[in-house]
């Protein structure tokens, strides 16, 4: 098995842990963790000791999204479309984003079981993550959003899927916060537990699942999934990969230069701070009030 750097990957009670172990960065996925949470499933696949998955991320949340430290992979002031980076051509870019869109499909078609459990803020690609999994489970102090739509980014569809068109649009037109509460009532979830009893409570569910015979919990997981697909469902996220790049590169720049330069000679919390202050107070979750 390989040695993983940016997850950990721990077998227990019929299933296996999966963390997103970048605390330090509140989880925020990058391409070798992306690349790591992918070996990670098809090593699960292939264990027969292990009857179903557990995503979560380490420390204070499930995942802030992409990493979207600051530097010169940000900067963006000679190029054209404005959203590309200097030396990036357009085929670069689409594969890019299909890459992002592969892991999430990897999750959803799995032929085992995967529990999310959602610890904290979920936000961008770690809300995408978490809706990708079969069963959701959420603490009480969980957070999703979309902010990204806020600088020029896409929403996905399964936000439409599972909210439903209305909910969804609610929140992915504004990339406002949604509690767990508010992520319960619209079905982005199935159940809020406690924080310290998320992950008892997600193996529990992993422990009745290996009660029933893996070829049964494999064929109903496939009725379920399959059935999806030929309504459409996977065409649909299949435009999710098709609209992201557009999403990312027909950006008007006097929209998102003076974004880009808080970025680049202030840092990451000015530019968040420039890009979310003017959506505060939040109607859900920690940023829900206005700072004393």
């Amino acid at each position: 098995m390989a040695e993983y750097k940016q997850i950990l990957y721990e077998k227990q009670r019929k299933g296996v842990l999966i963390t997103f172990n970048r605390p330090e960065a509140m989880n925020a996925f990058s391409r070798p963790l992306i690349a790591e949470l992918s070996n990670a499933l098809d090593n699960a696949v292939a264990d027969p000791e292990i009857r179903a998955v557990v995503l979560t991320g380490a420390g204070r949340g499930f995942s802030a999204g992409m990493d979207q430290g600051g530097g010169a992979a940000h900067r963006r002031d000679t190029v054209w479309p404005y959203g590309m980076r200097e030396g990036e051509n357009a085929g670069q870019f689409i594969d890019a984003y299909r890459g992002h869109q592969e892991i999430f499909l990897k999750i959803w078609e799995l032929t085992k079981p995967v529990v999310g459990a959602v610890n904290g803020w979920a936000m961008g690609v770690g809300s995408w993550t978490a809706l990708f999994t079969h069963i959701t489970y959420a603490s009480e102090d969980a957070v999703f959003a979309q902010p990204e739509v806020r600088h020029g980014s896409n929403t996905g569809f399964m936000w439409t899927h599972l909210a439903g068109f209305n909910n969804a649009l609610r929140y992915s037109l504004t990339g406002d916060h949604i509690d767990a509460q508010e992520a319960l009532r619209i079905g982005l979830v199935n159940k809020v537990v406690a924080r310290d009893q998320l992950l008892d409570e997600c193996f529990s569910l992993v422990e009745r699942i290996a009660l029933v015979p893996p070829e049964t919990v494999k064929i109903n997981l496939g009725i379920s999934i399959n059935g999806l697909q030929m309504m459409g469902l996977r065409d649909a996220l299949m435009l999710d990969q098709q609209l992201s790049a557009p999403a990312h590169t027909l950006l008007r720049e006097d929209w998102r230069r003076p974004l880009d330069e808080k970025r680049n000679n202030e840092g990451t919390k000015a530019y968040l701070q420039m890009r979310d202050g003017p959506f505060q107070p939040e109607p859900f979750g920690p940023r829900s009030k206005k700072r004393q």
